[in-house]
């Protein structure tokens, strides 16, 4: 069973922006990891700490990821970010 994506305000904006840096298809496939399991680890993920506990990222490249936070009752996902900084 698949889970269901959210995307945040905020993520919808910064995924023009990766797009425009010509990683949308590296992106696309980290969406796809995320959807089929958030916490397969093949690619993988780190735990985030401070104001973001609770959730992961995953390197797109060296300089930018992509952060999400798991729903585990509800059986979705929360994409909040991806770039260089995220803030939820």
């Amino acid at each position: 069973m698949s889970w269901e994506l959210f995307f945040t305000k905020k993520a919808q904006k910064d995924a023009k922006k990766i797009s425009s840096a010509g990683l949308k298809n590296k992106a696309q496939k980290l969406l796809d990891i995320i959807r089929g399991n958030p916490y397969q680890n093949s690619p993988p993920y780190e735990t985030l700490v401070g104001d973001l506990s609770g959730a992961y990222s995953r390197r797109i490249n060296i300089q930018h990821r992509l952060a999400y936070q798991p729903y585990d009752a509800e059986k979705i996902v929360k994409i909040f970010g991806c770039g260089h900084i995220m803030n939820k």
